[in-house]
């Protein structure tokens, strides 16, 4: 059963992130990678959610299984994240490159953050 939860919950992170990032990307002319961006952001805040329901006595494991693992693993990205920083280096927008890690990072643990705020009002 955790098997197939992970396995749905994967399935449906990767198409969200393709979807997502193909949105943003489209809205967004530019060489920044926002879709990237905005689903690793949305994923950490998903997570923190989830740790912080956990830290605060609620961990129901099959939607962590299904959400934690399955959803946010695939709709989060360290790799194209990776990439696309590369990509820009590459490409002589070493500023954007720069900017990107700084703010993806940054704004990452800030939802993640936020997540667990919300946790805890949420188990209050």
């Amino acid at each position: 059963m955790t098997v197939l939860l992970v396995a749905v919950g994967g399935a449906a992170g990767a198409s969200l992130r393709y979807l997502i990032d193909r949105r943003v990307q489209r809205a967004h002319d530019s060489v920044f990678p926002w879709g990237t961006f905005l689903v690793n952001v949305l994923g950490s805040l998903i997570l923190g959610m989830l740790a912080g329901l956990a830290l605060f006595g609620s961990d129901p494991e099959p939607v962590r299984m299904l959400v934690g693992i399955g959803l946010c693993g695939s709709l989060t990205t360290y790799s194209t994240f990776g990439y696309e920083t590369i990509r820009l280096f590459s490409e002589r927008a070493r500023l954007l490159a720069v900017v990107n890690v700084m703010v993806t990072v940054l704004t990452g643990f800030a939802a993640a953050a936020t997540g667990l705020l919300i946790a805890a009002l949420l188990t209050a």
